[in-house]
């Protein structure tokens, strides 16, 4: 594919008009709605503002839209959609991740309905794939970040229930979610870990506030576990299966983090772009200075190198290989590429990108948080060495 900054996909004509539809979607609805509400990617989201949203989505088709279509998407495959959310933050819409339902939606619980029972599907998944319902992750805790494997939150077989109890911080989504998937350590058992659906409504489960990371998004909870009773049919897989629908879940995330992040980098070129057109210093626009007109051509250099490592990655997934290596090295380029976009985007912009309420200035902290989330660039190249030793 010729490398273009709005990218075509004339060769796939499915997709070039889903890209095209959501283009439209974008532009004239979307963006619009958050304008009308005022909304910016630090306002504190409701309910109330995301449920059309999710709705709206899924009448259009792209919420859920890679599910199979028994489950209500279209099927399509993971190329096609890193497709679809790079174009998505590439258009800066503040309620871009509630398109495709990666907040709270179908794309959170997506890679567990496999393991999902018969009455965990109807009860749970597939109000969330209708826009109903929403669900957190709650794999983290404070001193359980990349090394996993130290949780301390438990979880005690008694009767017809297990008994959770501990505590998981950084679960997205948690504060407008109605119930969580949480992985928990077997009581007694230091290396046995298990998967549990949990409401969030449930006596001894507590949704607090979360921090508010550098990007300004309000959109992290902790979840407290006090004696917290959750049924033996909500028990998610096996027992000892926790670890594998975690790690799974985020080595899958790691390369569609990917094309989010790339999105987020053309934002910040094209922005840059219009700004050095408009500005004037010494008597002519920024962008007839060649020192401009090189930082653009780096931003966009890689930009291209991101988005071919993720095309080439993804495109392997679709084929059946197994890509565990390769989503690190794409998570690990893109996020460290991708703030270097952002950096020299701030420097083009000069004060203007260093002023808070500054798009550019948004766009930097939250390149800069995706070097950490979802594994630090050092947890990804310990990885990458240890598959080359």
């Amino acid at each position: 594919m010729t490398f273009t900054l709005e990218p075509t996909y004339h060769d796939n004509p499915r997709l070039q008009h889903l890209i095209e539809q959501l283009r439209s979607y974008l532009l004239q609805e979307l963006i619009p709605y958050e304008q009308e509400h005022g909304l910016t990617p630090e306002t504190n989201l409701s309910r109330e503002i995301l449920e059309p949203v999710w709705r709206r989505s899924r009448e259009l088709g792209f919420y859920g839209i890679s599910l199979p279509a028994e489950l209500g998407g279209q099927g399509i495959t993971i190329s096609e959609l890193c497709a679809l959310k790079e174009e998505l933050t590439a258009h800066g819409s503040v309620l871009s991740h509630s398109v495709l339902g990666d907040m709270g939606g179908p794309l959170r619980a997506g890679s567990i309905m496999q393991y999902a029972t018969p009455y965990q599907l109807e009860r749970y998944l597939m109000p969330v794939i209708r826009g109903e319902r929403a669900c957190c992750f709650s794999i983290t805790e404070a001193d359980a970040g990349s090394d996993v494997r130290r949780m301390r939150t438990t979880a005690e077989p008694d009767g017809e229930h297990y008994i959770l109890n501990g505590a998981k911080v950084f679960s997205s989504a948690a504060p407008f979610a109605d119930f969580a998937i949480v992985v928990a350590r077997m009581a007694d058992k230091e290396e046995l870990y298990s998967a549990f659906l949990v409401d969030l409504n449930t006596p001894g489960c507590t949704v607090r506030e979360g921090e508010v990371p550098m990007s300004g998004q309000q959109i992290e909870g902790d979840l407290d576990f006090d004696n917290c009773r959750v049924p033996a049919e909500n028990l998610l897989g096996k027992i000892g299966e926790g670890m594998r629908i975690g790690i799974g879940r985020i080595t899958l995330n790691r390369l569609l983090h990917s094309p989010s992040i790339i999105g987020a980098a053309r934002r910040a070129w094209n922005l840059s772009v219009e700004f050095s057109k408009d500005r004037i210093a010494f008597g002519q626009p920024l962008l007839a200075l060649q020192a401009i007109q090189h930082k653009l051509a780096e931003m966009a250099t890689e930009i291209y190198a991101a988005r071919s490592m993720v095309t080439a990655t993804a495109a392997a997934l679709d084929r059946g290989q197994d890509i565990a290596v390769e989503a690190n090295m794409c998570k690990l380029f893109a996020a460290e590429a991708c703030f270097r976009v952002a950096d020299q985007a701030v420097q083009i912009h000069g004060k203007a990108g260093l002023t808070h309420g500054n798009e550019i200035e948004q766009l930097f902290r939250t390149l800069r948080m995706f070097r950490i989330v979802t594994g630090t660039s050092e947890i990804h190249k310990n990885a990458i060495a240890r598959s080359l030793a």
